[in-house]
């Protein structure tokens, strides 16, 4: 019988992010209990966990954390001493068509989670802690110097990182106003495997992949700052054990890129690991209309993370990249399954039921 040192709730699992930080954790602390509670929306996909999801130490719950008495009762089942909070609506141009969506799982949604959190540790706080993911966005957008650091005022842009910024202040202030441990980070953009293919990097694979046109807004001028998915993990591990309890941690690649920069090297791994001749991929980018409200640069600072903890991201961004591409024309069923909707049989043929 396993002896369980720590029972860890992570929000999201089954989605891109989620994912990886479950797995790393199943492997790395065989004493944890690792409960994955995740509402499967589309960008859900417990085939993100075959790997792991026969271990001992892990549990898949579907629960929907805008559902309050889902919660409580998730809570009252296993008594969680920490929580990772990554479930979240975070796709910004869903939020510009859709922003309700966006208020409820991110707001409400968190707001359960901290209440359910407060009732259960009331009368010992001690070795608990709620972690909260959040996202760069929240800060604004840059101008052509400069970097996001954990100081910078907030100064969200979009539906979706109101919604964020909303729901780190709510973290915030239960920390403050009730005392329960939390911790915030916020992270550039993400890239690498199990990425729904909604996002730039695996829509412009699947669509080179398939002949068909990489859209690219404006002039392709925004910037970001991309992070290794792993290494953001690997962040996650850090700060949940070695944080500092009322702390913010930025957690960014030293990546900065040009999309359209980006998407032609993105075309030249593509060229070559296709067998196309050079410059190939290259004529399928379509420029189309800027979204409204395009920030122009997010950048974030993670020296504090670095010099604190220790932690350092992946050196070579074309590396993470080939990486990924190699990923994604390994898993070309995968891919599918995502894009029809099939991945959702899955869910049915493992759980339903029980």
């Amino acid at each position: 019988m396993m002896t369980v040192e720590k029972t860890i709730l992570v929000t999201g699992g089954a989605g891109f992010i989620g994912s990886h930080v479950i797995r790393l954790l199943v492997n790395k602390y065989p004493h944890y209990r690792i409960v994955n509670a995740d509402k499967l929306t589309y960008a859900g996909n417990l085939e993100n966990l075959t790997d792991i999801e026969s271990k001992n130490n892990y549990l898949f719950e579907k629960t929907d954390i805008v559902n309050k008495e889902a919660v409580t009762d998730l809570f009252k089942k296993y008594g969680f001493d920490g929580i990772i909070h990554l479930a979240a609506e975070s796709h910004v141009d869903r939020s510009i068509s859709s922003p309700d969506d966006f208020v409820y799982a991110n707001i409400i949604g968190t707001v359960n989670l901290l209440n359910a959190a407060l009732n259960s540790w009331r009368n010992n706080f001690e070795e608990k802690l709620f972690y909260h993911i959040s996202t760069d966005e929240v800060y604004g957008s840059l101008g052509k110097d400069g970097l996001f650091t954990e100081k910078t005022p907030y100064d969200p842009k979009s539906p979706y990182s109101a919604s964020k910024a909303s729901s780190d202040h709510m973290v915030r202030a239960y920390g403050h106003t009730y005392g329960i441990p939390v911790v915030v980070s916020n992270c550039s953009n993400n890239y690498g495997p199990n990425q729904f293919p909604e996002k730039l990097i695996p829509l412009a694979i699947n669509n080179i992949k398939n002949n068909k046109a990489v859209p690219v807004y404006g002039k392709g001028e925004n910037i970001r700052d991309w992070l290794f998915v792993e290494d953001h993990a690997s962040a996650i591990d850090l700060i949940f054990h070695k944080g500092k309890t009322g702390e913010t941690y930025n957690i960014g690649g030293k990546n900065e890129w040009k999309n359209i920069d980006l998407i032609k090297l993105l075309c030249k791994i593509m060229d070559k690991k296709m067998g196309r001749p050079e410059g190939a991929c290259e004529k399928l980018i379509t420029y189309v209309k800027d979204r409204p409200g395009h920030d122009l640069r997010y950048a974030i600072d993670s020296s504090k993370l670095q010099k604190e903890l220790g932690w350092t991201p992946l050196p070579e961004f074309a590396a993470g990249l080939e990486k990924t591409v190699e990923w994604y024309l390994s898993n070309n069923e995968w891919l599918e399954r995502v894009i029809s909707g099939d991945y959702e049989k899955y869910y049915d043929k493992m759980y339903s039921g029980r």
